[in-house]
């Protein structure tokens, strides 16, 4: 699928238009972000599923939505484990609690995590031996995206979890032995998933969570770059279309780790 000169366009206009994302790293480089593209699988309202293509900047707010899990990740559904790829929405994924909910939207991107992206950000994947987090926990190798948050009930060293439970980025569970960073030198397949509301699923037997974008994710955004953000999920209108967070988040130990 060829990418239309005028999304093309758009995308740069909005990067060129900005006010950035404010994104601190960007604006001491005073360079302009690069430009990604991200594929888009929707479900819509009257059931049928909508595949889009869209261009726009490799900025956190983007890349975020779409650099959770790789290739292959296996996604817990009340029809037993799918690999992401094979995900279509309208599918049911088990939740954490147990409920069975519709994969509404599917958004993958493709990077090569041994290249830092602009500035110097850091693209590198984690990688989960089995038995990392305890006894088949996971059972085999999972490989995880930047993007991806775990569900932690228990203290980790240097972190105190205030309300009993929390989502923390994967980095903070880099040991040096078995979980580890890795960067191939070759594109990887990324992907994020949305459910009707933030939700925390079983991925390879660890704990999850869906994508949200966080209640102040467009706060300091220009309009530009809002309406190409919002152009990628067709479920919501705006970030309060997202709903509340299902459990509170643990901020990275590294602002600039995505």
């Amino acid at each position: 699928m060829t990418i239309p000169q005028s999304l093309r366009r758009a995308a740069a206009n909005a990067v060129e238009a900005n006010a950035l994302l404010k994104d601190p790293a960007a604006q001491r480089g005073g360079a302009r972000p690069q430009l990604r593209r991200y594929d888009v699988c929707s479900l819509l309202p009257n059931g049928s599923i909508a595949e889009t293509r869209h261009v726009a900047p490799s900025l956190p707010l983007f890349e975020e939505a779409f650099t959770a899990f790789c290739r292959g990740s296996l996604i817990e559904t009340s029809q037993g484990p799918i690999a992401i790829e094979d995900l279509l929405p309208g599918d049911e994924l088990m939740t954490y609690d147990g409920e069975a909910q519709p994969l509404v939207w599917k958004g993958c991107t493709s990077l090569i995590p041994a290249r830092s992206g602009q500035n110097g950000r850091s693209h590198r994947l984690t990688s989960f031996t089995a038995d990392s987090l305890g006894e088949a926990k996971p059972m085999s190798t999972v490989v995880t995206g930047p993007a991806a948050r775990l569900l932690q009930r228990a203290p980790l060293p240097g972190l105190q979890l205030e309300n009993g439970a929390a989502l923390v980025p994967v980095q903070q569970y880099h040991d040096g032995m078995s979980i580890v960073e890795t960067a191939p030198p070759t594109a990887v397949d990324l992907y994020h998933i949305c459910l009707p509301r933030h939700a925390v699923i079983n991925v390879g037997g660890l704990p999850f969570e869906t994508y949200h974008p966080g209640p102040e994710a467009l706060k300091l955004v220009s309009h530009a770059i809002r309406t190409l953000y919002l152009n990628l999920f067709s479920h919501v209108e705006t970030i309060a279309g997202f709903g509340p967070l299902a459990y509170p988040r643990v901020a990275p130990s590294d602002p600039d780790m995505i």
